[in-house]
């Protein structure tokens, strides 16, 4: 199977209006959209659509509404006229844990047979709001850089006005990915994820499950904690304007 587990970090770094760091211990799964019913009938602790330690849901992601991701990756690549022949389509996410998950970044890889045609950045908030950036991918460098204007609402204390800087691998031996976001003066923040590719198995997720307890539960409180840290440091809040529910927006 090429489905995977990434284990390692994510560090948040910010550099204005104030400066404020912090890093937590995590794994990812990259998913094979097509090995989802294997994985479900292979891994006992693991289901597909249904309540388990580890799931993954349809509706998690995409159109959120539970119908077939990767039709839903197709259609939406072709609405802007990138008519690749998409073979194959990887999830860099979050797993639920016990039926509960917030992925603040989910990454879609789409492929033509082995060569890396696009990427989904699919960015999430805590008021239930998504929105997702399409990104053609026109060359074959190890690196991978993109970047755009900021169209969606994600920290309180993040003025709309700023610009995101994808710098990122593909998924291999490890990952690492690098997001800064920018103002027209210089750097507000950058995040960044790592890690270690691990097999897919019933062993890892086990050690993973007891080595990372509760993890999806914890990104969420560590969320609320750190924006509590800002706030008492003087981070001023920044209202937003527009309440979506699943926007997508074509990049280049």
């Amino acid at each position: 199977m090429e489905t995977c587990i990434y284990k390692g970090f994510v560090t948040h770094r910010r550099f204005k209006p104030l400066r404020h760091y912090f890093s937590y211990k995590t794994f990812s799964i990259l998913f094979d959209l097509t090995e989802l019913e294997d994985l479900h009938k292979k891994i006992g602790i693991f289901s597909f659509n249904r309540f388990n330690i580890f799931s993954f849901y349809n509706k998690d992601h995409g159109s959120r509404d539970g119908n077939d991701l990767t039709e839903w990756v197709k259609i939406n690549l072709k609405k802007y006229n990138l008519n690749f022949n998409i073979s194959k389509i990887k999830l860099l996410c979050f797993p639920r844990v016990f039926g509960y998950v917030f992925n603040p970044l989910s990454i879609f890889y789409c492929y033509d047979g082995n060569v890396l045609k696009a990427i989904l950045y699919e960015v999430k908030n805590t008021f239930n709001e998504q929105h997702t950036y399409v990104f053609p991918v026109n060359d074959s460098s190890k690196i991978i850089t993109q970047q755009c204007n900021k169209k969606f609402y994600v920290s309180p204390f993040i003025k709309m006005d700023t610009f995101y800087n994808f710098r990122l691998t593909e998924p291999d031996e490890s990952i690492r990915i690098l997001i800064k976001q920018t103002d027209k003066i210089g750097k507000v923040l950058v995040a960044c994820q790592v890690g270690k590719k691990q097999t897919m198995s019933l062993k890892q997720l086990l050690i993973n499950f007891f080595t990372h307890p509760m993890m999806t539960f914890k990104i969420m409180v560590s969320i609320h904690y750190e924006a509590l840290r800002l706030w008492k440091k003087g981070a001023i809040f920044q209202k937003r304007q527009v309440k979506i529910k699943n926007n997508i927006s074509l990049e280049k």
